[in-house]
């Protein structure tokens, strides 16, 4: 199935591409979206089956393709209503949604890929086609933050290979070549040390630029707040999960080789810093959408320190991506209202956004809420969990710190928030504003919606499905 869903994919890109009729381009969208849902039913039916060799829907690749499936009907939505009020000319148009369809396909084909070089094929493709959407508005600023994107990713990318082939170099002495990830595992015990530490560093530090972590995250926060807010969120949310993909099959690895606690120390430090450096630049940025890439980075350090934290860390890190790629999506969805009734970015010039766009408003108020984990957000469960697994680990100073820091983040987050809720905004003349749809909420409703029940109340297979993902973990 794999294989018809890459060709019909890549073939619906190419059409997009070269078409430049607006009712044909909506409608290899509305193909597309088709085939994206029916490949998830398909894979979710037939779980753990090896396709094309390299390709397995394992559990954590059946739980975050949903997700991404979930969030590319309103993806493609927005992106509708984006170009359409913009009326962009064809040839834009085409190139955008012809990337978006790439970059989808690209992330859906890493989180079932078996094999660590296979993984790196596709996200180095997500790479290529993320930076298409990043230049979609073609200034000065855009191609900055192209170039910057592609030029991080390029090394990035280099890091995980070279990281790969010290990986290969020391399965070799093993007796095998093959990298699958099962492979991996069963040789895991008895790879040679020196080779596995050099490999670990060098793919987890190439991996931290999609997940957003230290030290490789600062190309990523241009690219959310270049690319149109539609594309961002895409780049907040699943894009992020194909990081994580990259970095926990890994880790599944390494955690059952005699390197874990040296691994776990290098994650530690990765995740402290990339919460400290959210909350820094959380208490200075003005630009909302750069805020909103900013919390992305927090939250990637919380998911890491469960990670590090081990027994219902696993879990919590799992539920954290999941339901945090759902609260940052519906933020960069509504942030597209927020720009067309304002013109602009900056917490400067926004203001009593309750009394332009009321639905809109209550989006923003209930995603601020969900993002810094206040109950009945979904994150407020994962985040304890982690908490809980971090106090149980005997990690408390790193506990106290992180608290201590998210603590600033949620000030300063709700400082911005509520200044665009119901502070007058200065200097802007209500002439002409643009009346938004209510209607146009609905899908960030319906995401922050799932955010609750999939917190509170999961689904018992939502359940099993996270702990078959971790089930190669040590507990």
């Amino acid at each position: 199935m794999i294989g018809i869903y890459l060709v019909g994919a890549f073939t619906l890109s190419s059409l997009l591409f070269f078409n430049r009729n607006r009712v044909l381009n909506y409608l290899f969208i509305i193909i597309f979206l088709v085939l994206q849902i029916w490949f998830t039913v398909y894979e979710y039916r037939h779980i753990n089956t090896i396709e094309l060799h390299y390709f397995s829907a394992d559990a954590l690749g059946i739980l975050l393709l949903i997700t991404l499936s979930i969030i590319s009907i309103p993806a493609m939505y927005h992106s509708y209503v984006f170009l359409s009020k913009n009326k962009e000319n064809p040839r834009h148009r085409a190139i955008y949604f012809s990337a978006m369809v790439v970059l989808l396909t690209a992330i859906s084909a890493a989180y079932l890929a078996n094999h660590i070089a296979v993984t790196w094929i596709f996200v180095e493709l997500t790479t290529l086609s993320a930076s298409a959407l990043v230049y979609h508005r073609r200034n000065n600023r855009s191609l900055e933050g192209t170039w910057k994107y592609a030029f991080v990713g390029a090394i990035s990318i280099t890091l995980v290979f070279i990281g790969i082939l010290f990986l290969s170099f020391t399965m070799q002495q093993a007796g095998t070549d093959d990298l699958s990830f099962a492979v991996l595992i069963k040789k895991a015990p008895k790879l040679n040390i020196f080779w596995l530490r050099l490999a670990f560093i060098f793919i987890f530090t190439g991996f931290t630029f999609k997940l957003g972590l230290v030290p490789m995250y600062t190309a990523g926060i241009d690219a959310k707040d270049k690319a149109p807010s539609p594309a961002g969120a895409l780049l907040s949310s699943v894009l992020m999960n194909a990081g994580f993909v990259g970095l926990f099959r890994l880790y599944t690895v390494i955690a059952n080789s005699p390197i874990q606690g040296w691994a776990n120390h290098v994650i530690l430090i990765a995740a402290i810093l990339s919460v400290f450096v959210a909350t820094v630049y959380m208490t200075k940025v003005k630009n909302i959408k750069r805020m909103f890439a900013y919390s992305s980075i927090e939250h990637m350090g919380i998911v890491m320190l469960g990670i590090v934290a081990g027994g219902v860390g696993y879990y919590a890190a799992i539920l954290h991506i999941i339901l945090h790629a759902f609260v940052k999506s519906s933020l960069f969805f509504q942030m597209g209202q927020i720009y067309r009734i304002y013109k602009s970015k900056s917490i400067y010039d926004v203001g009593n956004y309750f009394k332009y766009n009321l639905t809109g408003s209550i989006v923003m108020l209930l995603g601020f809420f969900f993002a810094t984990a206040m109950p009945p957000s979904g994150l407020f469960i994962s985040e304890f969990l982690v908490f809980s697994a971090l106090f149980e680990a005997n990690y408390l100073p790193v506990l106290i710190l992180v608290m201590i820091l998210l603590t600033m983040i949620i000030w300063a987050f709700g400082k911005n928030i509520f200044k665009l809720l119901f502070s007058p905004a200065v200097y802007f003349k209500e002439d002409n504003i643009e009346r938004i749809n209510p209607s146009e909420s609905i899908s960030q409703f319906i995401l922050l919606g799932l955010v609750v029940y999939l917190g509170l109340n999961p689904p018992q297979e939502f359940v099993t499905l996270i702990q078959e993902a971790i089930k190669n973990l040590p507990h």
